[in-house]
């Protein structure tokens, strides 16, 4: 008897079916970041990060351009088992011989169709979008849709809806809805004198961004933070904001679980959600002691984040993206590791008997229902795990392919 019919009868004894859930994990779709291949610099002539974001390190290979972040994705996506999507910025807008003549608020599909061909050649199951708010000298004072200059504010409120007609388009040569997630860095590094205006500014410019979109090809978002780096004291966009904004407006409001403070847990905000909005949109990313989007991990924190999509059977109204980038390391290595990590995560939840759970829970047997958490974190999901891999055509010894692709490709670029 292989090891996975071993570990299929141990979890069977718990009810637990492990061929539905290898069915179920293959369709879950993971929109995965295009940002990890280039340190987030996108396509469109930037060479630094502004609004509180950073990369770190300066390990070989980043990709320079188009075709270099094509080739590094088809890679990793090679060695990412599952159902993949591709979560683009409006920085890589593949311009040509616009470079330099079209700004941000003039964008047009035709910028991003070379991102659609590649996706359809290439089994991708579809195209995600967010417009860039950061990086781009029309970023007064650090502020954009909350700006008291009304040039400004208006150049980024043309820039959301240049972002909207895109994503219409990019869902319908897809065939799968586009997800528009809204996150912009405005924020003040002390104290403020006025909070209120800011927001109002910010509250009147998404209505005017949103006040005409195709519903049926674009699901809006809005996505909160703390702080970032030089916005320390003050974000204009916090979460109390767009809470009520979505609530108010009747969009999705998108949990990044490095965007709260260190003692609040997305995991825990999933099933809040849940029971107010058909769908949640989740950036799944690691902070470390802030938003600092390390490579995501097979830790406690991205287990509780699965259990939540799971048990809930909310695989089909939670939208899961990728969000980290780290520049220390093989950029390649670290695309497969947090995508990998969140599949294995994904693996976990599905194999728990989490019907037999919550009736413990439900009757109050707190000390079975421990007894039981503990118990499955031995469970063989090793053994599950290595034969959804063979199905997928993968193996769990993936990193020689990496150190291939570094020697013959990565190191070439200078």
């Amino acid at each position: 008897m292989s090891r996975y019919e071993e570990a299929k009868k141990i979890y069977a004894e718990w009810g637990v079916d492990t061929e539905k859930a290898l069915s179920v994990l293959a369709e879950i779709p993971v929109s995965v970041h295009c940002w990890q291949g280039d340190d987030v610099l996108g396509l469109d002539g930037s060479d630094s990060l502004d609004g509180g974001i950073q990369t770190t390190g300066n390990y070989l290979g980043k990709a320079r351009d188009f075709q270099e972040l094509k080739e590094d994705i088809l890679k990793a996506f090679s060695l990412m088992p599952g159902k993949k999507r591709l979560n683009l910025h409006a920085s890589y807008a593949v311009l040509g011989q616009d470079k330099g003549k079209v700004d941000r608020d003039a964008y047009e599909y035709k910028h991003f169709a070379p991102w659609v061909e590649f996706a359809k050649a290439n089994g991708i199951s579809g195209i995600d979008f967010n417009p860039t708010f950061f990086a781009h000298p029309k970023m007064k004072d650090g502020l954009s849709l909350s700006s008291p200059d009304e040039e400004t504010r208006l150049f980024w409120v043309r820039h959301g809806k240049a972002c909207l007609k895109i994503a219409a388009e990019l869902g319908k040569a897809m065939g799968s809805p586009c997800l528009v997630n809204i996150w912009i860095p405005d924020g003040y590094k002390d104290i403020p004198a006025d909070r209120l205006s800011p927001r109002l500014r910010l509250k009147k410019s998404l209505d005017e961004m949103l006040g005409d979109y195709d519903k049926d090809w674009v699901i809006p978002a809005v996505e909160s933070k703390v702080f970032g780096i030089g916005v320390e004291s003050y974000t204009v966009g916090s979460n109390e904001f767009y809470q009520n904004y979505a609530a108010t407006r009747g969009i999705c409001c998108l949990l990044d679980n490095g965007h709260y403070h260190p003692t609040e847990t997305v995991s825990d905000k999933i099933p809040s959600l849940l029971a107010f909005y058909d769908k949640v949109a989740l950036h799944v990313s690691r902070p470390v002691r802030w938003d600092s989007d390390h490579v995501v991990l097979f830790e406690d924190e991205l287990k509780e984040i699965a259990k939540e999509i799971v048990r809930n059977n909310a695989t089909d109204k939670v939208l899961i993206a990728l969000d980290y980038f780290d520049a220390s390391i093989n950029r390649i290595g670290a695309w497969v590791t947090g995508q990998r990590s969140l599949q294995k995560a994904l693996l976990y939840a599905l194999l728990l008997p989490n019907e037999i759970l919550k009736e413990l829970q439900d009757g109050a047997k707190f000390g079975k229902l421990m007894y039981l958490n503990e118990k499955f974190k031995l469970f063989p999901l090793g053994d599950i795990w290595e034969e959804y891999l063979a199905r997928e055509n993968l193996s769990s010894d993936w990193y020689k392919e990496v150190e291939l692709y570094e020697q013959e490709v990565l190191s070439k670029r200078k």
